[in-house]
């Protein structure tokens, strides 16, 4: 008797959909593109629901930050105070830059210290996502929690830092007068300006790895075309310099929120040395920079980490 094999059942092809079908079809079930990039309303509304990870985040950071070091937090008040003593010796010693300048030493340390806040903020901005990246893949979170909260963290370090600043300016003779409450709202918009620039750097250096190591040189001439360590007023003297770049020196972010700070804490720097509307000028650049910086890492929100 012949053997009778059985016939295989009918393949049945499942129905092939154009792309807007597909797409038709997810949104009627309510399906979204997983990582899309959310509204900016929307995303505004996660960060703030992340604000305790952001400082729980910031002060993690910042503890871990010295404690390989035997002196510990210690270190957070003397690195700006070691340069400021380098400086002076090469700057205010060598160079005589202190020629004219009266208070030089907390003129100097006051520049120092609102300088390193600036200079920190965006040299944390660019490992804000390549310093996180296992963070980045693992855990859905808006990331712009990363570079905001490495500005807190910068932050937090210069406040813990102004106690030393006070301290100088109580030995040099700088006592407190009202005017020191102007630091308050000074801080607030060098805050503001920090966190737009680290976030646009760390949007750019998560594309491009290589800007993080142009920073420190972009960085440094910065530093000085700000007067951390010499007068503005003294260098822009005379006709030795053309309009353009005075005003470009004078309206320099940097140098706006240094001088600000040299205003409200030193008797002897006085509102003559500041450029005219210095304080519209650092709310515009904190606003500016603040606003447009948010924005500009947004848009990039679903590329994080992939790739």
């Amino acid at each position: 008797m012949a053997s009778q094999t059985a016939a295989p059942p009918p393949r049945v092809s499942a129905p092939v959909h154009a792309p807007g079908e597909l797409a038709a079809l997810a949104a009627r079930h309510g399906l979204t593109v997983s990582g899309a990039r959310p509204s900016l309303p929307a995303y505004v509304r996660q960060l703030w629901g992340r604000r305790h990870f952001i400082a729980a985040f910031a002060t993690a950071k910042l503890t871990a930050q010295y404690s390989q070091a035997k002196l510990g937090q210690i270190w957070q008040i003397m690195t700006p105070l070691l340069n400021a003593t380098v400086y002076y010796f090469i700057f205010g010693v060598l160079m005589d830059t202190k020629r004219g300048v009266e208070d030089f030493v907390p003129f100097l340390v006051t520049g120092v210290f609102i300088w390193t806040f600036t200079s920190s903020s965006i040299t944390a901005g660019t490992r804000a996502i390549s310093g996180n990246i296992g963070l980045v893949r693992a855990l859905h979170f808006p990331r712009a929690s990363l570079p905001v909260a490495l500005a807190l963290q910068q932050l937090q370090q210069l406040l813990f830092s102004l106690g030393a600043l006070a301290l100088i300016l109580l030995v040099f003779g700088q006592y407190p007068r009202p005017s020191w409450l102007l630091a308050v709202p000074a801080l607030a918009l060098q805050a503001l300006f920090n966190t737009g620039v680290s976030m646009a750097v760390a949007r750019l250096t998560a594309k491009t790895p290589d800007i993080a190591q142009l920073t420190p040189f972009v960085l440094r001439t910065w530093m000085y075309s700000s007067g951390v360590m010499w007068s503005l007023d003294h260098l822009l003297a005379g006709d030795r310099v053309p309009h353009a770049v005075m005003v470009l020196l004078e309206y320099n972010p940097a140098a706006l929120y240094i001088n600000l700070m040299r205003y409200t804490l030193i008797d002897s720097y006085s509102a003559t040395q500041l450029p005219p509307y210095a304080w519209a000028a650092a709310a515009g650049w904190a606003l500016l920079c603040g606003v447009a910086g948010f924005v500009y890492f947004w848009k990039a929100e679903e590329t994080y980490g992939r790739g």
